[in-house]
């Protein structure tokens, strides 16, 4: 295939975590030193702004603070959740992203996120084919429900994990404290898949973690939860219990329901406030004193504990789109491939068809959960603990963390 000159974007979709910009550093690093791309923009807020034509002119940053980004949590260009309708039906957005792609002589588009950001990713591909426009499109994955259909694992799931693992064990510690037993409910993110809350299973692993872990893979039944729960406060004093926030009975209704203000621009439920429902019924039914706990933004934002491996393998996936891209890859999302070397991990790159991981959600197998439902298997175990490893060397000033400051200029 011929070389193809001309601007890049780059854009973040969907819930931050504490290593898409580490992604997203990849990809402009890479771009940044490609003879194939003359300019590199940062759209604000996603897509949104590649409609609104607010571009960031990534080339008038500081190296230095561009850097910076490999270490700093969130999405450091603006993320938003916005679904593009089908084309066939409306084609008002495609338009509008075909005149900003043609303004700035965009041939290259990436777009860092997860199963809705695939789909958007997807559908601008295929569209710009139609219409003969050549640009080259990569998916970039990101998100730490590690849903992502046809990769062994997703950019920001270990470092989720590993601070999960982290505040269950020092949970355990403070809720042993006292003479007079406690019930302990945690509650940790995941609407349809339960990787994030099967990670609490490390620290049951390594003694100090929760007795009772609940999956959405599996229907919730509240009598033998509370028996679970009885019994283990019964024999031990204490009992901790981690809980996914997308946990539904066998009708398919969300525990948290009640709870459930809000959709979000995908139209999903905003769960919330499942530990406070549970462990309200446990005071109740058991008389136990309880404690629930919501996680909530602090496990996809807690860079203090991210996994240097996933910190490295985020990047990768970033330099990787680029390099494909340039080499003439279009219509594809970077995935990873688990092998293994002298016995021990390693992470490879695999390119996937965007068609295939757009709106596939890859769950919690069900033989890596127990036959009651209420905890995970060792296989689980062994599949998490090789991505949480390694403490990276986090920038600090006044031993507080020095993230990125960008100076986000409007491209022209």
């Amino acid at each position: 295939m011929s070389e193809l000159k001309g601007a890049c974007i780059l854009g973040q979709s969907g819930g931050p975590t504490s290593v898409i910009n580490a992604s997203a550093y990849g990809v402009i690093a890479t771009a940044l030193n490609s003879p194939a791309i003359t300019a590199v923009y940062g759209a604000e807020h996603g897509i949104k702004g590649v409609l609104n034509d607010r571009l960031f002119d990534i080339g008038k940053e500081d190296p230095s603070e561009l850097a910076l980004l490999k270490y700093t949590p969130s999405s450091a260009l603006g993320s938003c959740r916005y679904k593009m309708a089908d084309p066939d039906m409306d084609d008002t957005d495609y338009k509008r992203i075909l005149e900003t792609f043609k303004k700035y002589d965009v041939r290259y588009f990436f777009y860092n996120g997860g199963n809705d950001s695939m789909d958007t990713c997807n559908k601008i591909s295929k569209y710009m084919q139609k219409e003969g426009y050549e640009c080259r499109v990569m998916g970039v994955p990101k998100t730490i429900d590690n849903d992502l259909y046809g990769t062994d694992h997703c950019p920001g799931y270990a470092s989720a994990a590993k601070y999960i693992a982290t505040s269950c064990m020092e949970v355990y510690q403070d809720a042993r404290v006292y003479d007079t037993g406690m019930v302990c409910i945690i509650e940790i993110m995941g609407r349809h898949a339960g990787w994030l809350a099967g990670a609490a299973a490390l620290a049951t692993a390594y003694g100090a973690g929760p007795d009772l872990i609940y999956l959405p893979e599996t229907d919730f039944n509240m009598e033998e939860f509370l028996a679970d729960v009885e019994r283990i406060y019964k024999e031990k004093g204490n009992c901790m219990v981690a809980v996914s926030e997308g946990i539904h009975y066998a009708d398919g209704t969300f525990v948290s329901e009640a709870k459930a203000s809000a959709t979000d621009g995908f139209g999903h439920a905003q769960l919330g406030g499942l530990a406070a429902t549970l462990a309200a019924v446990v005071k109740e039914k058991i008389g136990a004193k309880v404690r629930g706990i919501e996680l909530s933004l602090l496990q996809r934002c807690g860079a203090h504990l991210a996994s240097e491996t996933d910190i490295e393998e985020s990047f990768m996936a970033g330099k990787v789109a680029v390099e494909n891209a340039v080499n003439g890859i279009t219509d594809k999302m970077v995935g990873f491939e688990r092998t293994e070397r002298d016995g021990h991990y390693v992470c490879k790159t695999a390119l996937l068809n965007l068609t295939d991981v757009a709106n596939t959600e890859k769950k919690v197998p069900r033989e890596w959960i127990n036959a009651r439902g209420n905890g995970v298997e060792q296989p689980f175990i062994d599949y998490v603990l090789p991505l949480i490893q390694g403490e990276p060397k986090l920038p600090k000033e006044d031993s507080l963390p020095r993230f990125a400051k960008l100076k986000k200029v409007l491209a022209k």
